[in-house]
């Protein structure tokens, strides 16, 4: 239905200029997430934090159970890659890649503002809420019909969007500040209950 994705030499640029600020990373591929060489083990003490954050703690952190469908050892030059997450050492990375990638589209996740965990570098102008607008479209269906769930600042636009934004307890402070309504964490079925309410089911 539609497709946007990084061209292959854009990703060889966000590759290379991670590799020289020492930052590991994954690609985003429809076929897969591909990492970066040391990202497993770079990965697992911020992925603890960030599960800390979501109320979700565990004593071990592994990476490959986290994404089980992770593909490591590939080549990173690739021309399927829709975004790239990558690790941040400091804020000071995000700073560096808006100056360094001004045309593409640089965001935060896994905290706000300068506590975030990670960056990430994909197309400017193509979010969730552009994705369901594009989905509505296809499907001769109208906004007003529409829900959202979400738990992250990346799914504000969404919840923007749709005619009814609903964001889950273990989101963070912005998403549930701008939500309509707000239920249960996804661990306590949230998901589940809203449906129940709303008559979904």
């Amino acid at each position: 239905m539609f497709h946007a994705h990084l061209k292959k030499e854009q990703c060889s640029a966000i590759v290379d200029w991670l590799h020289s600020r020492n930052l590991e990373f994954y690609l985003e591929s429809n076929t897969g997430l591909y990492a970066s060489e040391h990202f497993e083990e770079a990965g697992e003490p911020v992925m603890q934090k960030y599960m800390q954050r979501k109320g979700n703690g565990q004593e071990n952190i592994h990476i490959r159970a986290q994404y089980p469908d992770m593909v490591f050892g590939e080549n990173l030059y690739r021309e399927d890659v829709n975004k790239i997450s990558f690790i941040l050492n400091s804020y000071a990375d995000v700073t560096a890649a808006a100056q360094f990638f001004p045309d593409l589209k640089i965001s935060t996740w896994g905290g706000k503002g300068e506590t975030a965990l990670f960056g990430d570098i994909g197309i400017q102008d193509i979010d969730k809420a552009t994705a369901i607008s594009l989905l509505l479209k296809y499907l001769h269906m109208e906004q007003k019909d529409t829900i959202a769930f979400g738990d992250a600042a990346v799914d504000i636009p969404m919840l923007e969007y749709c005619a009814l934004g609903i964001a889950m307890a273990s989101g963070g402070k912005e998403i549930k500040a701008m939500a309509d309504d707000i239920t249960a964490a996804v661990n306590e079925d949230g998901l589940y209950k809203a449906f129940l309410k709303y008559n979904l089911l």
